[in-house]
């Protein structure tokens, strides 16, 4: 729970004033003295004056008191609600060590087959765009609920040179800002848009980003400084590093640029010619926007990785603001005081 205006908190030390006070009152009380006729009536009077009876009114209204404070501060508590819509951006590493053939046919292919089953087992209001990054990113499919535009986009996926994977959380942020007026676009270095205010720890947009790599980030912004962009507006990211620990080499993928085929072993580590996996980084994402990092090293794999984020958009995370409780407990606790207070000890 957090505070919108935590400075009346201070005025929770009313609490042990209001104590000493009270401690201090109660031997003068007892100086009085009253004469009774009747020992019958002293039992009584005293059986009336146990220590619950005594004491209960006044420890009422000091929780009546500690709940007025709270409620001064202005309490915010998260939610969890339904969301009417969810949005699913995935952004899908395309650059050329997705042609290893370490999974069959390719990564690229499994991770095709993978994706589109995916898609087809959504609820039909489930919106789903695609972004694709190698070198830089791009959006291939807007958000949309259009399963067929989908598939189409995923097949004509080309594949490129380096690995930008901030560039792809960045441009999957703009496209769930297109769908959500509540999650505010993306900011780059030399942008003059100023950055918005983050949103309360552990609340979530509905939109979320599953981001797929085979690599390690050698181009674009710090893939850690864009995932704290997706913090800031609430937006979860669940990685997958998709492959094997040495690859293989690559079959004849589709590329945008035919001519860098010759070019493949420069990206080789280890003793292949797939990426090593950046896990890292991809758990660091996650853990700082609130998803999860899946390792897939085949293709049943990632096709159980994608069946298990399915339980993942059924809900968002909302804050509000639970001042009223703490008032109306507060007045509450000091209208059963004061009944108390008069049926116990009733004025002369």
């Amino acid at each position: 729970m957090t505070f919108l205006w935590s400075g009346f908190l201070y005025f929770l030390v009313l609490i042990p004033a209001l104590i000493a006070v009270y401690v201090w009152i109660l031997p003068r009380r007892q100086r009085f003295a009253v004469r009774y006729s009747s020992l019958a009536l002293v039992h009584g009077v005293l059986l009336q004056q146990s220590g619950l009876r005594r004491h209960l009114p006044f420890g009422l209204f000091l929780i009546a008191v500690a709940c007025l404070v709270v409620a001064m501060s202005r309490p915010e508590s998260i939610v969890t609600v339904p969301a009417n819509q969810a949005t699913i951006i995935l952004a899908i590493d395309v650059s050329r060590s997705m042609c290893s053939t370490d999974i069959q046919p390719s990564r690229l292919q499994a991770a095709e087959v993978a994706i589109m089953r995916y898609i087809r087992d959504q609820e039909p209001n489930t919106r789903i765009g695609i972004v694709a990054f190698s070198g830089f990113a791009e959006l291939i499919q807007a958000p949309t609920t259009d399963k067929e535009a989908l598939q189409t986009a995923i097949q004509s996926l080309l594949t490129g040179g380096g690995t930008a994977i901030g560039s792809g959380i960045l441009k999957s942020l703009d496209a769930i800002a297109e769908t959500d007026k509540e999650v505010a676009p993306s900011v780059s270095d030399t942008s003059p848009e100023i950055a918005p205010t983050p949103v309360p720890k552990g609340a979530y947009a509905p939109g979320i980003i599953v981001l797929l790599t085979d690599g390690v980030s050698n181009t674009g912004l710090l893939p850690l400084d864009a995932a704290q962009q997706a913090v800031d507006r609430g937006v979860r990211v669940y990685t997958i590093g998709f492959g094997t620990a040495n690859g293989s080499e690559f079959a004849s993928c589709q590329s945008s640029d035919p001519s860098e085929f010759g070019r493949f072993a420069s990206e080789g580590s280890g003793g292949g010619f797939g990426k090593e996996i950046d896990e890292v980084t991809l758990r660091r994402i996650a853990d700082m926007t609130g998803g999860e990092y899946y390792p897939a090293s085949s293709a049943n794999e990632l096709e159980g990785v994608f069946t298990h984020l399915s339980t993942y958009l059924i809900a968002k995370h909302e804050t509000s603001e639970a001042s009223v409780f703490f008032v109306a407990g507060g007045v509450l606790l000091a209208s059963l005081a004061l009944a108390l207070s008069l049926t116990w000890h009733p004025v002369p």
